[in-house]
């Protein structure tokens, strides 16, 4: 079924380009804020149809479509980010990718989208050409932001502090979609909160270094961050209400170089997901102090802590949420709209409607056919690989629809 008007409806050309991008897109990943392939070649798309559009927050590009025959109707952003992953792709698809580039730190590694930001970007820059050919159908102005840096939470902050909302109409409502392993042609959309704040820290612990020989002669930082870790896994379960979620997972675990030297520093890297700014307060306060304490009941230095990124609440307005939901239910059906519980991953779109106090709906829509499409890899898995033409149908009829409950005519 489709409730779209004709006009915005693809036709055979229209949809074997947008396979052709998506396919192109898929095997030239790139890593966060380092897009700067991905960006030129979105601007050469905006650029063949005589868009508006500029650069922003470095790899970030954003495009103002503004209907000319009624340019004064409702103002409204779609966003879609655009990095990948350090993930070797295992997919076998044809056109996978053989792209590698440079962690921050000089690592060469494997980059695949891995998350389906090339799905994003593809359904939004396809909704994108559907509204310019067709301005009977709809008024006002829409700003598609293409937005880098969604995996490491820099790009929305990038985006905002080189003026994004200064630069571009502020929009009443901000939209925008994820890909995830559910059935083709389904959507969820939660009201309230939809995804998880997360916080990730590295924290050096101090000691003092001696041969494994002469124990007396140390102070044992991976004593010390043992400790630790062990003691973190108390907090969930002894500081945090029952009726709350939290999260407190360590990642990495760093310290030495030999078997027996005892060194002189040991790491380890945490991630935080909370609900609420309460409980999230609540859970890094908790850390720093069971940090502090270890390090002083084993006679070292004050740890040391190092912010690796932080991600804001992701929150759908109610009334919006069901307005956006009432579109999707009447384009895909009503029984493919569904309201979960929040999920736990998270996402820095919030910050660019936070940032201006206006209303976001964020959804997640399906890539995959067969008996149970939610047992396929998922997200940040090498094998992750949504079904092209069905997750691209669904895509950007899901960003259109979604448009449409603000600008259609």
């Amino acid at each position: 079924m489709t409730t779209l008007p004709a006009p915005l409806r693809l036709n055979d050309a229209a949809r074997a380009r947008m396979h052709e991008d998506y396919r192109h897109l898929h095997a030239h990943p790139e890593l966060s804020m380092q897009e700067h392939e991905t960006a030129a070649w979105i601007e050469r798309q905006l650029a063949e149809l005589d868009v508006p559009h500029f650069r922003c927050g470095g790899t970030g590009v954003v495009a103002v479509l503004t209907n000319p025959e009624t340019p004064d109707g409702p103002v409204v952003a779609f966003r879609a980010d655009t990095d990948g992953l350090p993930i070797a792709e295992q997919t076998g698809l044809e056109y996978a990718s053989a792209a590698r580039s440079a962690l921050p730190d000089g690592t060469q590694v494997p980059v695949m989208h891995g998350c389906g930001h090339d799905t994003h970007i593809v359904s939004a820059l396809t909704a994108l050409r559907r509204l310019h050919a067709a301005p009977q159908v709809w008024q006002g102005t829409v700003v598609f932001v293409f937005q880098p840096g969604e995996e490491t939470a820099a790009g929305a902050r990038a985006m905002l502090d080189d003026g994004l909302w200064d630069r571009a109409p502020r929009p009443q409502v901000l939209l925008g979609q994820h890909v995830m392993p559910l059935a083709a042609g389904s959507v969820f959309v939660t009201p309230g909160t939809a995804m998880a704040r997360a916080d990730s820290q590295a924290i050096t612990f101090h000691g003092v270094q001696a041969h494994g020989s002469q124990p007396q002669a140390s102070i044992d930082p991976i004593l010390l961050a043992s400790h630790v870790v062990t003691r973190l896994q108390g907090i969930v379960s002894r500081e945090v209400d029952p009726r709350d979620m939290a999260v407190v997972t360590v990642g990495t675990f760093h310290a030495g170089v030999k078997e027996n030297i005892i060194p002189a520093s040991a790491e380890i890297a945490l991630n935080v997901r909370t609900y609420s700014s309460e409980v999230r307060e609540r859970v890094l306060g908790a850390i720093e102090r069971i940090a502090r304490a270890e390090a002083e009941a084993s006679g070292a230095p004050a740890p040391t802590f190092r912010r690796l990124s932080s991600f804001p609440r992701c929150h759908n307005d109610p009334e919006h949420a069901e307005a956006v939901a009432g579109a999707l239910r009447a384009e895909l059906g009503e029984q493919n709209v569904t309201a979960p519980a929040p999920f736990t991953g998270s996402e820095d779109v919030g910050a660019l409607a936070d940032a201006i106090e206006v209303p976001m709906v964020y959804w997640f829509f399906g890539a995959f056919t067969g008996d149970d499409p939610e047992s396929v890899p998922g997200n940040h898995h090498p094998g992750f690989a949504p079904e092209l033409a069905p997750a691209l149908d669904t895509g950007h009829r899901a960003a259109l629809a979604g448009l449409l409950a603000y600008v259609g005519r």
